[in-house]
């Protein structure tokens, strides 16, 4: 019998070792179930460890090749700070049985915090919804749930991501913004925030009728994936979604 998706939102934190990072991510991958869609925080292996920012850099190419392999029958869906032709870009990746099958960079980068001064902005033409194993899937890349054109770009989709390093005084906006998108669209969101201390630790699921389940202590928080919660969502409220 063939196992149906399961949907899984992790929360942990990030430490000043990229290499235990990496453990803690694969330890958690490891736990997951065959088919799982996995979304762990934005820059989860590094933090925006600017003071060390060529290690961080550095650090890039090996978290890529060992995510690789942690991908059979999975897909993981982080960002990770990575330098192209000179420039530096926060790269939202999607790996599915040992490959990156989709990749852009971070459009918009949240100033409040100077990540202009250390990195370039993707372009959000880039921003597409991707069919991996079946699903249609969008990313958001944390400050990117403020802009309206992208969520029309994500219409359609059947689960967003959303990879977050979120500050904690907009702990209400990240909560609201996340079960919005799910309403608003009619889809899974599955958003993973980071669990250090400036963040907000609200990673979660929240299901095609905005119902919003948040990780609380868990690790990582699963529940199932249903196309038809999606297909009845949109036939019972019909918006115009296809």
């Amino acid at each position: 019998m063939q196992k149906h998706h399961q949907l899984c939102s992790l929360l942990f934190e990030t430490t000043h070792d990229y290499e235990q990072n990496l453990q803690t991510l694969l330890a958690l991958i490891e736990q997951a179930d065959e088919k799982s869609l996995i979304v762990a925080p934005e820059v989860c292996l590094t933090a925006y460890d600017y003071d060390n920012f060529e290690a961080v850099l550095d650090f890039a190419p090996h978290a890529i090749e060992v995510i690789k392999k942690a991908s059979h029958n999975k897909i993981i869906i982080l960002t990770i700070l990575e330098r192209r032709e000179g420039k530096v870009f926060n790269f939202a990746k999607v790996f599915h049985n040992g490959k990156v099958v989709y990749e852009r960079a971070k459009a918009k980068l949240f100033r409040f915090g100077d990540e202009h001064k250390y990195m370039q902005e993707g372009s959000v033409d880039d921003f597409k919804i991707v069919e991996v194993d079946g699903i249609k899937i969008a990313v958001f890349i944390c400050f990117e749930l403020r802009f309206k054109e992208l969520w029309c770009k994500s219409e359609g989709a059947d689960v967003i991501a959303v990879p977050s390093w979120w500050g904690i005084l907009r702990r209400e906006h990240f909560k609201i913004f996340t079960q919005a998108l799910a309403l608003t669209n009619q889809c899974y969101v599955v958003a993973s925030d980071s669990k250090n201390e400036e963040c907000t630790a609200q990673s979660g699921i929240i299901d095609p009728q905005g119902e919003a389940h948040r990780n609380g202590n868990k690790p990582c928080l699963t529940q199932a994936y249903s196309i038809k919660e999606i297909s009845l969502m949109r036939r019972y409220m019909d918006v115009g979604i296809g």
